[in-house]
């Protein structure tokens, strides 16, 4: 893809990324997810795109915008093009790459499922066609013993051995698991990172894997940002978004991002089917997933059967986006019906 910005792109960069750009620089009042969708819906209703706030019609369209956003604030914001300039410049010489919601190159699943939940812009490094293979998303705590790590990696290799692409959010414990066992096995991972892109994709052995076109990393959040705990919530949806179902691993009840991300998906979301580890360790989390409609996980041991579980599920009930466990005798027996994945909604594309 080129490493040019559209003037769409340049736009949403100025009224929504911090830019961060060193520890001392001072933080701008970047709009909100909600602030921003509020201004696009109101250029629309104008007939004009975001690039225009960059064109010699800027004042009076910003005037015009007064109702919603202050048009001081807007100002300032599309002010930072000496910033911006120096961000994309760092970002593309260490091989980032930005997207916004208007780019051809932007993910299709996430904009096609999330709709005006998707992220305006989204940052990354890898092929970006990767992300939109599906595959299965698998995440857990962080803090899980070495049984659960084994078998979350053995999990990946399977996928690995199917061709089927692993999607997870980059954290230690079962997401790393997860990640590491497609890998090491030779598989594709798509990994949805809360914090610290820049930091990740730079570590060589990443570096190693995005070159062979087995790792793509991509992000909502500045590539220098750093943990937060919101952050950490919100990109869930995510990387339920870009898989074909989603496999939860280990998880604490009524606490934690893995069970925020696993209950917006069965309450509201409900993107993808969401499965839960039916063999092992008993687990109170998932047992509370469980009664929330969460399906037991097959235990596939062939790669033709967990190929079969990602197009296939018991019917998920779909809604507009807005925003005893271990004793199975039935979990293989499930009734099934085809349904639509994400390379399905890839394939419908234009």
């Amino acid at each position: 893809m080129t490493t040019e910005l559209s003037p769409d792109t340049q736009a949403a960069l100025l009224l929504t990324a911090p830019l961060l750009m060193g520890s001392g620089a001072s933080p701008a009042e970047t709009l909100t997810p909600g602030e921003y969708k509020c201004l696009y819906h109101r250029l629309c209703e104008m007939h004009y795109q975001l690039s225009d706030l960059l064109g010699p019609d800027a004042p009076n369209i910003i005037n015009n915008c007064e109702p919603v956003l202050d048009g001081g604030r807007l100002r300032r914001l599309l002010e930072r093009g000496f910033l911006l300039s120096q961000a994309v410049e760092s970002w593309q010489t260490r091989a980032l790459w930005v997207v916004s919601l208007s780019d051809d190159h932007y993910p299709d699943p996430i904009k096609t499922r999330l709709q005006d939940n998707a992220p305006a812009v989204l940052y990354g490094c890898g092929d970006i066609p990767l992300l939109e293979t599906g595959g299965l998303a698998v995440v857990g705590s962080r803090h899980v013993d070495e049984s659960l790590i084994a078998y979350t990696m053995g999990i990946g290799r399977l996928a690995a051995q199917a061709g089927c692409t692993i999607v997870s959010g980059g954290a230690r414990g079962i997401d790393q698991a997860a990640m590491r066992g497609a890998l090491e096995a030779g598989g594709r991972v798509a990994g949805v990172l809360a914090d610290s892109l820049l930091k990740t994709a730079m570590n060589r052995e990443h570096r190693d894997r995005i070159l062979d076109g087995q790792l793509t990393l991509v992000s909502p959040y500045d590539p220098n940002a750093g943990f937060n705990v919101g952050n950490a919530m919100q990109r869930n949806k995510l990387i339920y978004a870009l898989s074909s179902a989603a496999l939860v691993v280990n998880t604490d009840i009524n606490k934690g991002g893995t069970w925020a991300g696993a209950v917006e998906q069965l309450d509201k979301l409900k993107l993808t089917p969401v499965y839960v580890r039916s063999t092992g360790a008993p687990s109170a989390g998932l047992d509370a997933l469980r009664k929330k409609g969460a399906l037991p996980w097959p235990n596939p041991n062939e790669t033709e059967d967990l190929v079969s579980i990602l197009h296939t599920e018991v019917p998920v009930a779909k809604t507009p986006v807005q925003s005893e466990l271990f004793s199975y005798d039935d979990a293989v027996d499930m009734p099934v019906v085809l349904r639509e994945t994400p390379e399905n909604v890839t394939q419908g594309k234009g």
